[in-house]
């Protein structure tokens, strides 16, 4: 709960104004940006519905609306439109979306150097592969070898990453729309969609690292 600077009255996290004195709150502990939006936590999210939500909240905080307010009320206006940008900024992102979703649910968000780490089981024999095609093309390189045709070996080593990520893609669609239709399923259903979308995050950030190690020998050769 919330509690009204102006008048005391008690409000919940998810209110904006106070339902006593229609005064703005102060931000608080709020860190659930679907709530603040008014959303409920999905991970398919209608982009037009969010950028009208994103733009009415606007209006409502925007600091000229309480310029002759109290200092407080003033301090909240700020506070809240600065909540705002970041929220819409992560929702409007499917992945940004996903890694807060995984925050606000309790399950460790993974960080974006953490794939570069330990190959995900999933990318074991593409990463096999294209070590073995990049060693090749560095000795050939420093042995002087024709830069197009070089050229031509990593835009061929490159496809079937740009496959594997295309096909990430679908599956994280796809577990996007588990979750969303998990709610009635317990904790435990949920807990494992939720625990499958952090693996594909994983694998995001590992084949993000992949494309550019090509492009990194692209610029070199």
């Amino acid at each position: 709960m919330l509690e009204c600077r102006s008048c005391g009255a008690g409000a919940p996290v998810d209110e904006h104004f106070c339902p006593q004195c229609s005064r703005i709150l102060a931000l608080g502990r709020n860190g659930d940006y679907f709530s603040f939006f008014g959303l409920p936590r999905r991970l398919q999210l209608d982009p037009q519905d969010l950028e009208r939500r994103f733009r009415d909240l606007s209006r409502q905080f925007h600091p000229d609306y309480f310029y002759n307010a109290a200092p407080a009320e003033r301090r909240a206006s700020l506070e809240r439109s600065s909540y705002l940008n970041d929220a819409y900024r992560a929702l409007r992102n499917p992945v940004a979306r996903a890694e807060h979703l995984l925050a606000i649910e309790g399950v460790a968000s993974p960080r974006a150097d953490e794939g570069s780490h330990k190959v995900p089981p999933a990318l074991l024999e593409e990463v096999f592969a294209l070590n073995e095609e990049l060693d090749e093309i560095r000795e050939l390189r420093e042995a002087g070898a024709d830069p197009a045709a070089l050229q031509q070996r990593l835009d061929a080593a490159r496809a079937p990453i740009e496959q594997k990520r295309q096909e990430h893609e679908r599956d994280f669609a796809a577990l996007s729309a588990r979750w969303d239709a998990a709610a009635g399923d317990g904790p435990a259903v949920q807990r494992a969609v939720l625990e499958a979308i952090r693996e594909r995050l994983l694998e995001r950030n590992y084949i993000a690292n992949l494309l550019a190690t090509i492009e990194r020998e692209m610029a070199a050769a």
